[in-house]
């Protein structure tokens, strides 16, 4: 009896060191869920919901400067569903649900890079991130580094770098800017009026190339024959009808900002979210090599604040 006692004993005690190989099994189960719905629930955040963003360079100083770790609003303009198979280029077709709210003048959009003025769309996604100066069927122009939009200038921004723009060669670099042969400089751009779907255009020999590149990216194919006869997918026209609405954005420096003024209209389709806050900020130009004074150079004063 005491032997038997002894061993039921025993066996206990390997029991509770060694659990069963189905208890085993059952836990790695429930760890693999665990981490499954995490990288679920985090992907269709980042995807839909927030994301987070560096920014890498000084064209929105000093309303953000290089180093600052933003979090975008993904959902504030309507839910989309992927453009791209997700860590790839490859293009999907996607949707968009109805937006939160509309983009107003002034907000700082993120959105999917158009690709340069004399290029077809991207042929992989780069995201850029602009105040929006005009919405879809304003009128914008430039002189002197003063912006107005429907007649009425436009207060710089409370951070912003004001302009400090130079009159001397500016009749050099018109060559680069949007639209092209426009013969606008940085100082005396436009008046340019940002496109909104049902906007009809006229079309000849000599407003063709103004608007071959923006047809194309609607997803036409335009050819100016010999004769000036146009064509759009094989169709003689004389008009065109724009298929979606557009927005015009530059950077708070202006002075040192790549934006619509050089490559043009930004498709509402291209929108990712508006910039919603800063949640960490260091001095990039600190090498990591030097824990300490990488630590020294955060932006504490920035940190958790709220983008205007």
């Amino acid at each position: 009896m005491s032997e038997e006692a002894g061993h039921i004993e025993e066996n206990t005690v390997l029991s509770a060191a060694e659990p069963p190989q189905g208890e085993t099994s059952r836990k790695f189960w429930d760890y693999a869920k665990t981490i499954f719905v995490t990288l679920i629930v985090a992907l269709f955040l980042k995807t839909f919901v927030v994301e987070a963003f560096r920014i890498p360079s000084g064209s929105m100083e000093n309303t953000l400067l290089v180093g600052d770790f933003l979090l975008v609003n993904k959902f504030v303009y309507g839910f989309k569903t992927p453009r791209y198979v997700p860590l790839t280029n490859v293009a999907i077709p996607s949707f968009t649900l109805p937006a939160f709210k509309n983009v107003r003048r002034g907000d700082i959009i993120v959105f999917e890079f158009p690709g340069e003025r004399d290029q077809r769309p991207n042929a992989e996604s780069i995201n850029y991130i602009k105040r929006c100066i005009g919405l879809p069927g304003d009128t914008v122009e430039i002189q002197l580094g003063r912006v107005f939009v429907n007649g009425k200038e436009l207060t710089l921004p409370a951070h912003a770098k004001p302009s400090t723009v130079n009159q001397l060669f500016h009749w050099r670099r018109s060559y680069r800017l949007f639209p092209r042969g426009a013969g606008f400089t940085e100082e005396h751009y436009g008046p340019l009026v940002v496109p909104k779907r049902g906007d009809v255009v006229d079309l000849n020999p000599f407003t063709i190339d103004r608007w071959r590149r923006f047809i194309m990216r609607e997803g036409h194919r335009v050819e100016l024959s010999s004769d000036g006869t146009i064509t759009i997918d094989g169709q003689e026209v004389s008009r065109y009808t724009v298929e979606r609405d557009y927005y015009f954005a530059m950077g708070d420096n202006r002075d040192n900002s790549l934006d619509s003024r050089y490559w043009g209209f930004i498709p509402d389709d291209h929108l990712i979210g508006e910039a919603l806050l800063v949640y960490w900020s260091w001095d990039p130009d600190v090498s990591m090599s030097s824990l300490s004074d990488k630590l020294y150079s955060i932006r504490w004063g920035r940190v958790f604040t709220f983008i205007r």
